[in-house]
């Protein structure tokens, strides 16, 4: 089986129109995927990402820090997961429960490199 990421992302707080029980259903709907995941071993790991954080470049050998945008499109979580090709890590991301409460969602779905093939150097878990 390979390994996948599924990058979550949103537009803005796409949650902040949410009501209470709006916001409760969308977190058990993520933990019951997430048990769904977990029982036929297909998870490795599942975690939501605060809004705010640094995006770190450099320029010139000086380091650029700028702040996250949470009004532009920014990555809210994460899904490492285990199927058996891209179309399989594909179906899976469509059964997120991301898709049917936030209008704005999108998951990119990338394969990863567990070793390099020239040197066999596999990359730790």
């Amino acid at each position: 089986m390979n390994e996948y990421m599924l990058l979550i992302r949103n537009v803005g707080d796409g949650k902040a129109g949410m009501t209470a029980e709006q916001h409760l259903a969308f977190v058990k709907g993520c933990e019951d995927y997430i048990g769904i995941l977990k029982k036929v071993n297909r998870l490795i790991a599942a975690q939501p990402l605060i809004r705010e954080g640094k995006t770190i470049s450099k320029k010139n050998g000086d380091w650029v820090e700028n702040p996250v945008h949470a009004a532009n499109e920014i990555q809210v979580g994460y899904y490492h997961i285990r199927a058996e090709s891209l179309e399989d890590a594909i179906t899976i991301a469509k059964g997120n429960p991301e898709f049917e409460y936030v209008p704005t969602a999108s998951i990119e779905v990338r394969p990863i490199k567990i070793k390099e093939e020239k040197t066999e150097f596999v990359y730790p878990k």
